[in-house]
């Protein structure tokens, strides 16, 4: 492990080793093996509230509704997030499930991509809904971050896909 001299990890420089030993040049890198996400899957405790908060507050069009076939009487819902991109929640009725936590294998965000005209209205339909949010304060001017009303945090970022701090990702 990268140390500097006054015995502290080097973060900086082992995230350079990773990179020379992991990451190759956009033209010598391999297709994907995958077509996409086809959904992301999280676990809501009230099926109405997050239709609520997805569709009509966020503007994700509610897409499915159907019986979870893992879990009887468990509700398995799709939002459309475009681009033919979909996040979904599972109810879980009558299991005591807990709220989550931040903590190593969980979700920390899911960043959703927006078109800049859309930025500054989700703004303002959040701050009408209640909704607090932060950024873009944090030295990156395209997003801003919020929970929804189970605790998964959601980045919307006017960046489009492949893209961070304005250049391509991997290029």
């Amino acid at each position: 492990m990268a140390t500097r001299d006054d015995g502290e990890v080097d973060y900086a420089a082992r995230r350079e080793r990773w990179k020379r030993t992991y990451m190759k040049p956009r033209a010598e890198r391999p297709a994907s093996t995958a077509r996409g996400v086809h959904h992301v899957a999280l676990i809501c405790s009230d099926v109405e509230r997050t239709i609520q908060f997805y569709d009509g507050l966020l503007g994700f069009p509610l897409v499915e509704i159907m019986e979870n076939r893992d879990y009887q009487g468990s509700t398995h819902l799709f939002f459309d997030l475009g681009h033919e991109n979909l996040l979904a929640f599972f109810d879980f009725p009558g299991l005591g499930l807990q709220p989550g936590v931040e903590s190593i294998g969980s979700v920390q965000h899911i960043a959703i991509s927006i078109e800049a005209a859309q930025f500054e209205a989700a703004k303002r339909r959040l701050e009408a809904a209640g909704v607090p949010y932060l950024g873009p304060d944090r030295g990156i001017t395209d997003s801003i971050y919020f929970k929804d009303p189970d605790g998964i945090q959601i980045e919307l970022i006017r960046e489009p896909r492949l893209v961070q701090d304005g250049h391509l990702l991997g290029g």
